[in-house]
């Protein structure tokens, strides 16, 4: 017979167990590693937790000295969701310009390398990739973090990031769960509400998650979300009808489901983090995300508590609890013996190699020819005018992104400057004076005052220098359009070398 004391412990270390919480800072603070002797077994990474990859390194060893087993989780797409590279820009391109290329072997050399540099930095599960089939254009958190809007364009890239990154010993986490690219909301600020009918999510959103389960994807992540089709009350993340009944048992999902993050308005605005966590677990997830916003000791104690009360007052059945996080230290325990250890990453090599060959290949450029000197390059010293939206808060407003940096190592001299509003165009004109003009856009076909822009530049100086680095919906513009699908570091990279001819 258990005893009281026993029986609470048990509970309380599962409770920790299915929790994946983040923290501030480059070393683990005191409270993260004396939970981690507790039972907590997983913590989740983000930007501001990285320095360098030394640094990375040292920090995943000082957890791994508290537990030898503990899930490292970072939300690690590559592209413009980058958190090891947050402060330069990302080596890889990231979904969308995958799917513009359309080579699956490219994508699992992609999806192999950066999990390369993540388990030689310690890290061991990776909130990647995107299943999302982006069907709406005016998608304001997904965009190019899809690989498309081609069903199966997106099940067979999906298939082959998870076939690459676990090859390397990287838990892949798909996402989100049943299918987040059809929403014009962002469910950081609300829940959005997908009014597709059944035979449609059948035939397009669950697609590419059928094909991330049969590549064995570790781990699937759910998307805050209300799908009436499937269940007309609760989001995914806290439905029992799609997490256990769809994703489990009618999908054949055997591994981890990780809830996206609980402390975005979706979820908290209507059900509050504490409930919500409850009702997620109750529901058949088995990790929650949460950390993004919320890092502290204080959210892990209330959110433990919350756990253990639930099942003592009846409203979270033991048994479920008690399997949630079996399946957490499932998942550890592949990681800890899958994953290498001790392994070097020098930052370069063939990552960076496939990275531009990856960014070169999804440039889509097209010249104008009935255009005074159409596509003439960029000589001398340019100025780069970005018209810039405000980020998604998945993106960040932290990591660099346009071609910049590059024309200006190309051409030292080269000015720049950061324009949006209704005004935009003209003041990047006046700030322009007499230099040639590279316009660099981002989604310009979901911001009106971006396209004034354009029209602005493009009536005063005809040969001015479009980019799109988001999704390249409108109709190409000027007398050399160059779309990168993507803002990563290397997609400027490559469209530089268009710009300047070499």
């Amino acid at each position: 017979m258990t005893t009281l004391a026993g029986h609470t412990d048990t509970l309380t270390r599962d409770a920790l167990t299915v929790l994946q919480p983040g923290f501030t800072g480059t070393s683990a603070p005191d409270w993260l590693l004396r939970r981690l002797n507790e039972g907590l077994a997983s913590v989740a990474l983000f930007g501001r937790n990285i320095a360098s990859h030394e640094q990375l390194a040292a920090l995943t060893a000082q957890l791994r000295g508290e537990r030898d087993d503990v899930l490292v989780t970072i939300d690690e797409e590559g592209g413009d969701v980058t958190r090891l590279e947050a402060r330069t820009g990302s080596t890889f391109p990231g979904n969308h310009a995958l799917g513009a290329v359309d080579d699956t072997a490219l994508t699992r050399e992609v999806a192999f390398e950066l999990g390369r540099r993540l388990a030689a930095c310690g890290v061991n599960l990776n909130w990647a990739p995107s299943a999302d089939v982006n069907s709406n254009p005016d998608n304001p958190v997904i965009g190019v973090r899809s690989f498309g809007a081609d069903t199966a364009l997106v099940a067979r890239h999906t298939a082959a990031y998870v076939e690459g990154l676990q090859a390397a010993g990287v838990a892949a986490c798909t996402k989100h769960f049943p299918g987040h690219g059809d929403t014009a909301v962002d469910s950081h600020h609300a829940l959005p509400r997908i009014d597709a009918d059944l035979k449609t999510l059948y035939d397009r959103e669950l697609v590419p998650f059928r094909a991330a389960i049969a590549a064995g994807s570790r781990a699937v992540m759910t998307a805050h979300i209300l799908v009436p089709a499937l269940d007309p009350r609760l989001p995914a993340t806290l439905s029992r009808r799609i997490l256990t009944g769809l994703l489990r048992e009618e999908l054949g999902h055997d591994g981890l489901i990780v809830t996206d993050g609980m402390e975005m308005q979706a979820i908290t605005a209507a059900y509050g983090i504490e409930r919500g966590s409850v009702l997620a677990i109750a529901a058949g997830a088995d990790a929650i995300c949460v950390g993004g916003g919320l890092a502290d000791d204080a959210t892990v104690r209330r959110l433990r508590d919350a756990l253990v009360t639930a099942v003592r007052a009846g409203d979270l059945p033991e048994d479920r609890l008690a399997e949630a996080a079996e399946r957490v230290r499932d998942l550890a325990g592949w990681a800890a013996a899958t994953t290498p250890r001790g392994a070097v990453y020098d930052g370069s090599g063939r990552a960076l190699e496939v990275g531009v060959e990856a960014a070169r290949r999804a440039l889509r450029v097209t010249r104008d020819a009935s255009a005074p000197d159409a596509g003439r390059p960029v000589t001398e010293p340019p100025f780069v005018a970005s018209f810039t939206p405000v980020a998604n808060i998945a993106v960040g407003d932290e990591t660099p992104w346009g071609v910049a940096a590059e024309l200006q190592r190309l051409f030292p001299g080269t000015r720049t400057g950061s324009f949006s509003g209704e005004d935009a165009g003209a003041r990047a004109l006046a700030a322009a004076g007499g230099d040639r003009v590279v316009a660099v856009v981002r989604d310009a076909h979901r911001h009106p005052w971006m396209s004034a822009a354009l029209d602005t530049l493009l009536a005063a100086r005809p040969d001015t220098v479009v980019v799109e680095m988001g999704v390249p919906q409108a109709a190409p513009r000027g007398p050399l359009h160059i779309a990168t699908h993507g803002a990563a570091r290397v997609c400027g990279m490559a469209a530089a070398e268009v710009i300047s001819g070499r």
